[in-house]
Parts: structure tokens; sequence; C-alpha cells
């Protein structure tokens, strides 16, 4: 498991104002991300994806994708390093940087791992790139616009259902 903390720069939440990783920071975690692709497990698909996940005291949790002879029981990258960073305590992201193989389009997390992310909030920075180190930044909210979170849960609710119709 890769743990690094890269180096110590200030970052606004986009609670408290625009928020943007500093150049040599992005740079980081995408060579970070493309590491971690080195170790994923991809004997079906041969599609080797990475993700360095970077939380709020700039602590990276690395994950790839594992999969899996019964398909559906596979792991996603980024799914990988964000259960690594909940296990250990961490709720709270900065950003997420993404990597694979593809080299003609930037690679993009998968509708269960867009749902994974927004779990962790709307306003964290992801970095989708290509084996050539560019990128392109979106935020969560960007990746899955009008989202269901947490705070949905607590919405007001019909408690009179009917069980027939």
């Amino acid at each position: 498991m890769e743990e690094v903390k890269l180096r110590r720069q200030g970052v606004q939440s986009k609670d408290h104002g625009l928020r943007m990783l500093p150049q040599e920071k992005v740079k980081d975690l995408i060579h970070l991300s493309l590491r971690a692709k080195e170790h994923a497990y991809c004997p079906y698909s041969k599609f080797r994806v990475g993700a360095a996940l970077l939380a709020h005291d700039d602590r990276v949790f690395t994950g790839c994708n594992v999969e899996n002879a019964c398909y559906n029981l596979g792991v996603c990258a980024e799914r990988n390093a964000i259960s690594k960073a909940v296990s250990e305590g961490y709720r709270s992201f900065k950003a997420i940087a993404i990597a694979s193989d593809l080299n003609d389009q930037f690679i993009s997390p998968c509708g269960g791992c867009r749902q994974f992310m927004r779990e962790f909030g709307s306003s964290w920075e992801a970095y989708l790139s290509k084996p050539d180190g560019s990128y392109v930044k979106m935020d969560v909210s960007e990746l899955l616009p009008v989202s269901f979170g947490p705070e949905d849960l607590s919405m007001k609710k019909v408690f009179n259902i009917p069980n027939e119709y």
C-alpha cells in the first residue's frame, strides 16, 4: 500500500472559496495514479486503472482495479483507494487522480465510482489523465450532476405509503 504525503501547500475547499491544487501537487498525484495502475489485476479486460486519492491532511491512498472471474465481484481503482482511506478513518478528500492506458482520451470513472465518490461530497476534484500525464480537472458534482447523496436521506418523506395498489 502506497501512502505518502504530498508537499504541503494550501488548498481551500469549495465551501470556503475557489479551490485549486497547485500544479506540482496535481502532477505528483497523477504520477502516483500512474504508478498504482502498474499493480492492476486485470487478466480479463486487460484494462489497467490506477487511482491516487488525496485526503485533507495530504495523505495519499492509492488503488488499482482488481478483477475477478465472477465479473461483478471486481473492484475499481477509485473505490479501492477510497475504501483504503475510509478503513484508516478518513472521510473527507481534496482530490483524486485517475490513470489508465488510454492514449486518445482521458479516463473517466464508471457510474458506480462516481456515486461512490459522491458519498464523500460533491465539491472535491477529480483529475482524469492520460499516460503522458496530461489531464482534465472536474469536480465530483460535474461528474455526477443532480446527484443523490447522504443529505438526501434526511429530506422530508411520505410515511403513509399503502402496501397494495
